[in-house]
């Protein structure tokens, strides 16, 4: 993620001793991304990732440092957050909240295929399943309500065509999240910001590029497992310079997730609402990124017309996945 907070290689050096990380050979900053201060810490004792919290307090955290746990002790392939010798897995650093994780193997795939796309939506499924025994609960705050929130800040910034799209597709999701149906939706912990640069695939083995995990759990929340999958449709599964979804790439991925977990008929039926959910709720976040930027030494908003394009596509052209 972008560096807003810089960490010096004695803070550096301080954090691996006193978790047990070996000496500090190298702290790198990480450029991408705009929402925490991550850098890539190596030691003698292998390849790490730091991350100091720019949004998120000392009170929410634990949440998803501690749902990390949760699935990397069920076989989800996600980073581990390291433990001091009192078993604390939540630091401070510069005055910040901080974790570190270990580096997961591989690189991204961000021109993905049907294959990629298999691996990940039974993984997706996989990891729902794996937390529905997680016992901490935390909403997803960037759901409905933050949205209700942001569209009045963000509004003064749009033509009155993008303002027109913005509050009528809000005012379908407040009226669609107090819907029998919608209550109905399986829930539990979510990834909900599952992107591709948000998943690690390995080609060093014998069997071609395999998914070695999911990363960057900080919008994690409680909410629709349905919300879930259609973030990973609007990403995984679209042309990026005109926001169409790619159906072959779209059936993989729905296919190997039903495959894990069987989809409901309500699910079924609310899957096209559902990815103009995702679409909304990144227009929105991007808007505001964009619009209302923070003080960074390396900050890149990303461009918002990239999700009004994939609303526009979703309302126009909405997509209904059948069992085959």
């Amino acid at each position: 993620m972008a560096v807003f907070t810089e960490v010096t290689h004695e803070q550096a050096t301080q954090l691996a001793n006193r978790l047990g990380l070996g000496q500090l050979l190298e702290l790198r900053g990480i450029t991408s991304g705009i929402e925490n201060t991550n850098y890539f810490l190596t030691t003698t004792g292998g390849a790490w990732v730091l991350t100091l919290f720019e949004r998120l307090g000392y009170a929410q955290l634990p949440f998803y440092l501690h749902l990390m746990k949760h699935l990397a002790q069920r076989g989800i392939p996600v980073p581990d957050p390291q433990a001091d010798a009192g078993g604390e897995i939540l630091h401070s650093l510069a005055g910040k909240p901080a974790a570190v994780v270990n580096k997961l193997a591989g690189g991204h795939q961000l021109a993905p295929a049907d294959v990629h796309c298999r691996q990940v939506g039974a993984m997706l499924a996989r990891m729902h399943l794996a937390g529905r025994d997680y016992h901490l609960q935390q909403p997803n705050l960037r759901g409905l309500a933050w949205w209700t929130d942001t569209v009045p800040v963000v509004s003064p910034y749009l033509t009155p065509d993008q303002r027109a799209l913005i509050e009528a597709e809000l005012a379908f999701q407040q009226a669609l999240a107090i819907s029998p149906a919608y209550h109905a939706l399986p829930r539990g912990p979510v990834h909900a910001d599952l992107f591709r640069d948000n998943v690690m695939f390995d080609s060093s083995g014998a069997h071609g590029e395999t998914l070695s995990g999911f990363f960057d759990f900080y919008f994690a929340g409680v909410d629709t497992w349905l919300f879930d999958l259609a973030v990973c449709l609007n990403d995984w599964c679209i042309d990026l310079a005109t926001g169409r979804l790619d159906e072959s790439r779209a059936q993989a991925f729905v296919s190997a997730y039903d495959r894990e977990r069987p989809l409901g008929n309500d699910e079924l039926r609310l899957l096209p609402a559902l990815m103009r959910a995702g679409a909304l709720r990144f227009w929105i976040s991007r808007l505001w990124d964009y619009h209302l930027p923070r003080e960074a030494s390396m900050l890149e908003a990303h461009d918002p017309t990239h999700f009004e394009r994939v609303l526009r596509e979703r309302v126009g052209s909405p997509w209904h996945w059948t069992r085959p």
